[in-house]
């Protein structure tokens, strides 16, 4: 690879790391072939954008990125694939439903939206972030929880009211 072509690819990289906050680390050494294409679809199907990465090439762009990776650039070490995503949990998803049959690929770390993670052992953890269409929702069912509460309160109460007049009345 000529210098030119390793600076296209710097710029490149650090093009998505600038404009994409979740970025996930994974090694996916050891699949074969037909493992490699099976977890490239799997990424496909969930938005999650799959490149294997040079790791000289990768530590270049994030020190041009004005991002703080942290301790990321210490797992650059051995096979490196690059995850990105627009939701937060969807990588980690991925790479954990694909371990249902395979031991790899193995998460050497992510940033999501300025977090750091590092580590295999964070997989459970980041599944469990929830994006933000799932924390809205969240928000709107707390907020309407009270008020469904109180109509529904009024209206059992009301038709109540209403049987008891109606009795009161039909009395006379």
């Amino acid at each position: 690879m000529t210098r030119e072509e390793k600076s296209r690819v710097i710029e490149d990289l650090t093009g998505k790391l600038t404009d994409n906050n979740i970025i996930y680390l994974a090694d996916i050494s050891g699949l074969n072939a037909m493992q490699t294409s099976n977890l490239r679809r799997a990424c496909f199907k969930a938005n999650v954008n799959l490149a294997v990465v040079k790791n000289t090439l990768l530590a270049k762009a994030m020190e041009k990125a004005e991002k703080d990776f942290g301790e990321l650039s210490e797992t650059l070490k051995g096979n490196t694939s690059l995850m990105i995503a627009e939701t937060g949990n969807a990588p980690a998803k991925v790479i954990k439903e694909f371990r249902k049959g395979s031991k790899k690929p193995i998460l050497k770390g992510a940033y999501v939206e300025e977090a750091v993670y590092v580590g295999d052992d964070q997989l459970d953890n980041l599944v469990n972030i929830k994006s933000k269409e799932e924390l809205i929702g969240d928000i709107i069912g707390l907020l309407q929880s009270p008020a469904k509460n109180v109509i529904s309160a009024l209206q059992s109460g009301g038709g109540t009211l209403h049987g008891i007049l109606k009795t009161l009345g039909e009395k006379e």
